[in-house]
């Protein structure tokens, strides 16, 4: 496939309360439930099309992706490789800390009992391939760091863009494999 859509989950009460949610699994507040609706009604109105909806297994991501499955029609499946990175003993603490910008830095650093940046990259870099040698239209609904890496993969950044780089709240992107 030559492209692929990318939608982060609506907001978590971690989120509002400017927490890492990481690896722990955070539902929706009900204005995160709201946004994923609207992304399903944005990705009606643009004319998004998609053969499935490839969800994180998090309970964020995997509500906002069944909402946009309902009003869309594209059916979802859950995709293992797309779960948040796992940021160890930075799970729940401030997300703009300064500790936390820059250990992101840290490629190969696993925050004491977390994964790497450079094992994300590999399970991230490897579901990309596999969606741009299929023939499958794809729509992705995972997390700010999935986010991140996927950005990685189409454009170089040094630490500093990478550390500081994210998307809003079901925020819909367009990635083109040709570009």
């Amino acid at each position: 496939m030559d492209h692929f859509y990318f939608i982060r989950h609506g907001e978590t009460v971690w989120n509002v309360e400017n927490k890492i949610c990481g690896a722990t699994d955070i539902e929706l507040t009900q204005r995160g439930h709201e946004q994923a609706k609207e992304a399903g009604e944005k990705i009606i109105q643009q004319k998004i099309t998609a053969d499935v909806i490839l969800t994180s297994p998090l309970i964020r991501a995997k509500e906002t992706a069944r909402h946009i499955s309902e009003i869309t029609g594209i059916p979802m499946k859950v995709e293992p490789r797309l779960k948040e990175q796992n940021f160890g003993r930075f799970e729940s603490t401030k997300r703009n800390g300064d500790e936390f910008h820059e250990a992101k830095k840290e490629m190969a650093s696993r925050y004491g009992s977390g994964e790497s940046m450079l094992h994300l990259a590999q399970r991230i870099y490897n579901l990309l391939d596999d969606i741009k040698a299929g023939d499958q239209e794809v729509i992705l609904v995972a997390h700010n760091g999935i986010a991140r890496m996927v950005e990685t993969y189409f454009r170089e950044m040094d630490n500093e863009a990478f550390s500081s780089c994210g998307v809003k709240n079901c925020e819909i992107i367009k990635y083109n494999f040709d570009s």
